[in-house]
């Protein structure tokens, strides 16, 4: 039998997964991975399977998937009929908010399940799906551990003043603080750094994690010193459909002119970002590919925020030794890094046109000061990883 750890990353209306085999000295090797989405319709499942020396593919469309137990059951029966003698010791899940005790992988149980659900309103969008999961599957599998990883756990060495925000104390005390998100991606950035910048991953490091959502963070001796994410994954930077920071006093405005706090967070939530400012799509490849005025503007804006945030970042640095694009957008957007490393000028940033239009992964110029660098990020492997850390050491 082939020990294995399964990674479980739930959506609203899909669920990701991955299998990592265990080999000697717990080295990890990941053997298929898959997507099942639109639960709760006309679901369509894809997967690899890595072979010896090849990785087949499979896709199913039509399927009727009712719920996300429903989902759950039958990737489950999927990896046990496609995947030779399989073993699973644990089920890894990708959970957005941890809180302020929860900073490390966790091992779950139904009094560390009742803790997570208290935290649903800080991301609302995420925690619940990923918190059914867990529960369908240890209904399910009673006896399989089930661990917790958390996207805010990698932001707890962020120095105080990071961590709150100007409000009286007792709202420190009662959990409102600055938290950060996508912990997951910059750990595996941060574990990784060495084997491409050498003595210069314990530097000042920025690391642009540019999807459909999108958040920055400042690093020094690869631990999170500053990130642009703070109570919820809401704030910072414009997202596909999420509005990034605005002023306080505009959510203030809209429900004393009758909006409801529902219709708020929907315009928020879903209505702005990118999609609102385009009124086109919330897709940064459509943008850059559409001829409407609109959408270049959304573009403009979105690349102006990063710039600005970048800006900031690096002052709370003291520097700039690399800037680290990671991301749907940060890997593939040839133009948007372009725009954001042209006005970094003043930093020291100089990329190499050829370079960035073929997507290598080191875009910097041969005269740059800060090293540029593509990295492609692997939340899974993180959540591997901690999770079969967590069942040894339990």
């Amino acid at each position: 039998m082939r020990d294995a750890i399964l990674v479980i990353n739930t959506g609203s209306s899909s669920i990701k997964f991955a299998v990592y085999d265990r080999h000697a000295a717990n080295e990890l090797t990941r053997v298929s991975r898959g997507h099942l989405s639109e639960i709760g319709g006309q679901a369509a499942f894809s997967a690899t399977i890595a072979d010896t020396d090849q990785e087949n593919q499979v896709k199913q469309a039509g399927l009727a998937i009712a719920n996300h137990a429903q989902a759950l059951q039958y990737i489950l029966e999927w990896l046990t009929a496609n995947t030779r003698e399989l073993n699973l010791l644990a089920v890894g899940h990708r959970v957005v908010h941890g809180g302020s005790r929860f900073t490390r992988a966790t091992r779950v149980d139904a009094a560390v399940i009742a803790e997570l659900k208290a935290l649903i309103p800080l991301a609302p969008l995420h925690q619940p799906h990923a918190l059914h999961s867990i529960e369908v599957l240890m209904a399910q599998r009673p006896q399989l551990p089930q661990v917790a990883c958390f996207d805010t756990a990698f932001h707890a060495s962020m120095p105080w003043q990071e961590q709150c925000f100007a409000l009286p104390r007792d709202y420190e005390q009662q959990g409102i603080r600055r938290y950060g998100f996508h912990g997951l991606s910059y750990e595996y950035i941060a574990s990784v750094l060495p084997g491409y910048l050498g003595d210069r991953a314990d530097g000042k490091v920025v690391i642009a994690h540019l999807g459909h959502g999108v958040s920055m963070c400042a690093l020094k001796n690869r631990q999170s010193m500053a990130t642009t994410m703070s109570f919820t994954p809401l704030d910072g930077l414009p997202m596909g459909k999420r509005s990034g920071a605005i002023d306080p006093a505009i959510v203030l405005y809209l429900l004393a002119r009758g909006m409801s706090t529902d219709e708020v967070s929907d315009l928020l939530h879903h209505r702005s970002g990118l999609l609102g400012l385009s009124g086109i799509s919330d897709d940064m490849q459509t943008l850059l590919a559409s001829s409407q005025p609109e959408a270049a503007e959304a573009v403009a804006y979105f690349c102006y925020r990063v710039s600005r945030e970048l800006g900031s970042l690096a002052a709370a640095l003291a520097g700039l030794d690399a800037l680290i694009f990671t991301g749907g957008i940060g890997e593939h957007a040839v133009e948007v890094r372009k725009r954001i490393c042209d006005a970094a000028a003043w930093l020291g940033v100089a990329i190499d046109a050829a370079a960035n239009r073929d997507n290598a992964l080191d875009i910097s110029a041969n005269d740059s000061q800060v090293a540029v660098w593509v990295i492609p990020t692997d939340e899974e492997h993180v959540i591997a990883q901690h999770t079969l850390t967590m069942i040894h050491n339990c």
